[in-house]
């Protein structure tokens, strides 16, 4: 729970690749895949926030949230696993006001620390 009793999700962005087979079928069946992403973060016990297609070194980015970090991994496993997706790559977001908790943070957690080569 955060500070206002909400829960806390972090959230996550993944980029992937269409492996070959999969570009092979969408060329054959046309096929959105947001609603299995969708259900994919469901059993993962997160939320998917947007899916899109892209252009560019990955062929899709998802936007989800999740309370559970191994939850969110399992779910990117299974998504690997069943060979239509390669290359996924996740980062974990922040609002910028997480981010400015960590700044005001970072003094105190860093008064002790001794940079390499100082």
């Amino acid at each position: 729970m955060n500070h206002k009793g909400k829960n806390i999700m972090t959230i996550y962005i993944t980029q992937g690749r269409y492996t070959d087979q999969a570009i092979k079928g969408f060329v054959a069946k046309p096929e959105d895949r947001a609603a299995q992403v969708r259900k994919l973060m469901k059993a993962a016990g997160g939320k998917m926030i947007a899916y899109y297609v892209t252009l560019g070194e990955y062929d899709f980015l998802v936007i989800s949230e999740g309370k559970d970090l191994t939850g969110m991994m399992g779910g990117l496993m299974a998504a690997a696993a069943g060979g239509g997706v390669s290359d996924l790559k996740t980062t974990v977001a922040m609002t910028t006001a997480d981010a400015m908790k960590a700044m005001a943070g970072a003094k105190k957690i860093g008064a002790g620390f001794r940079s390499a080569g100082k």
